[in-house]
């Protein structure tokens, strides 16, 4: 069964959701301890935890909230945004973040990347492949390389990565379903991968296309927020299919 993974992104210490990653496109949601407590008291057991201010800044700024939510809950914390050092990926493992996810580190470091890798171990380490266009975007998505989505992947998984989290940013928070022809290529070229789509989650049918189609985890924000899915939709499906 696919795993439901909501995600909280992070500006100023609250709950917010960009559209296409675009920082004047914002809506805010509220105390994102609020909201993993809820996520937690539903059945979820994932989060996918994005420092939005730390991408901007290109190091760790909202390490207190990834304290909090860990301190206060169960959830398996993956988080991500402005992990540019040694220090950063410390400080956010000590906050209590079970996983990170590196997206412009791997584009802009891939030794060091690569470092943390052989540190902390795949199952720690998720690569993050956010695109545009079938290309890799960095620094917070305001950055387009030339680099191929799939080949960008394959290097990686040859090098020894087993997770990815690939987001659609011209999808991200635009609630018009996934790219999911993308997703389905990515799995027959690299079957071995452990892939996790963002962006474009409409509905629950979105998912269910998701899940028919053996992608392993999808993360889903605006669509919750904006309650075109409901938590109790999501506890419904988790006991259905677990």
């Amino acid at each position: 069964m696919i795993q439901i993974i909501p995600a909280i992104d992070l500006i100023e210490g609250k709950c917010v959701r960009l559209t296409q990653g675009d920082f004047n496109q914002r809506s805010e949601y509220g105390d994102p301890l609020e909201m993993a407590l809820q996520f937690e008291d539903h059945g979820i057991k994932r989060l996918h935890l994005v420092d939005l201010d730390g991408a901007r800044e290109q190091r760790v700024v909202n390490q207190r909230v990834v304290e909090q939510i860990a301190s206060r809950t169960r959830l398996v914390i993956d988080a991500g945004g402005g992990l540019r050092s040694d220090e950063d990926l410390r400080i956010i493992f000590e906050s209590g973040a079970h996983m990170v996810t590196g997206g412009s580190i791997a584009v802009n470091d891939p030794e060091l990347f690569m470092g943390w890798m052989e540190r902390y171990g795949p199952g720690r380490i998720i690569l993050g492949a956010d695109f545009k266009e079938g290309r890799i975007a960095v620094s917070g998505w305001a950055e387009k390389t030339s680099l191929d989505l799939l080949e960008f992947i394959g290097e990686y998984l040859r090098r020894g990565v087993e997770k990815a989290i690939c987001t659609d940013i011209e999808r991200d928070g635009m609630l018009e379903g996934p790219s999911l022809e993308i997703y389905k290529r990515i799995r027959k070229e690299h079957g071995s991968l452990h892939l996790i789509a963002s962006g474009g989650i409409s509905g629950m049918k979105d998912i269910e296309m998701l899940d028919e189609s053996a992608i392993h985890g999808v993360i889903v924000g605006k669509a919750i927020y904006e309650k075109r899915i409901s938590l109790k939709t999501i506890e419904n499906y988790i006991l259905k299919n677990g």
